[in-house]
C-alpha cells in the first residue's frame, strides 16, 4: 500500500542504502570518539590520585621537619629506630600510614652535623614501583 504523503521514489541502483552507509560511519566515528573521551578521562583520574599521593608526602615531610625545627633537644629521638617510642614521630609514621597507600615515614639523625634526611615512602595502587620523597634539614643551633 503506497503513502499519499511519502511517495516511493525508485532509486538508482548505484544509490540504493547509501544513506544507512553514511549513519553506520557516522556512529562509528561517534564511538571512537567516545572511547578516547573515557580513555582520557581515566588517565586524568590516575594523574590526580598521584598528584594527591605526591602533595600528601610533602605535606608530611613538611610538617615532620616543622616538628623537629621546634623540638631540636630531641633531634636524636627522630631517628627511624627510636621513632616509635617518641609520641611526635609517632604520630608522623601514623599520619603517612593513614594518609599514603602503604606509607612510611623514615629519618636518620646525624649528631655531629645536626643534618636530618626525611625520606616518605608510598607505594600507588595498580603500579609496581615505589615512589620517594626525600627531604634534608641542618639544626645549626643544637640546644
Amino acid at each position: 500500500m503506497r503513502s499519499p504523503f511519502f511517495p516511493q521514489r525508485a532509486c538508482r541502483p548505484k544509490q540504493c542504502g547509501f544513506s544507512l552507509l553514511e549513519a553506520l560511519v557516522a556512529m562509528l566515528i561517534l564511538a571512537v570518539g567516545i572511547l578516547g573521551l573515557v580513555g582520557l578521562q581515566t588517565t586524568m583520574t590516575r594523574a590526580q590520585s598521584t598528584a594527591k599521593f605526591r602533595a600528601d608526602a610533602v605535606s608530611i615531610a613538611s610538617g615532620m621537619s616543622g616538628a623537629m625545627w621546634t623540638d631540636v633537644a630531641n633531634l636524636s629521638r627522630y631517628a627511624t629506630g627510636s621513632c616509635s617510642s617518641y609520641a611526635p614521630c609517632k604520630d608522623w609514621n601514623t599520619k603517612a600510614a593513614a594518609l599514603l597507600p602503604g606509607g612510611t615515614v623514615a629519618a636518620t639523625v646525624d649528631g655531629a652535623s645536626g643534618s636530618v634526611n626525611i625520606t616518605v615512602g608510598w607505594t600507588t595502587p595498580g603500579e609496581s614501583h615505589q615512589y620517594t620523597l626525600a627531604t634534608t634539614i641542618v639544626a645549626k643551633d643544637r640546644a
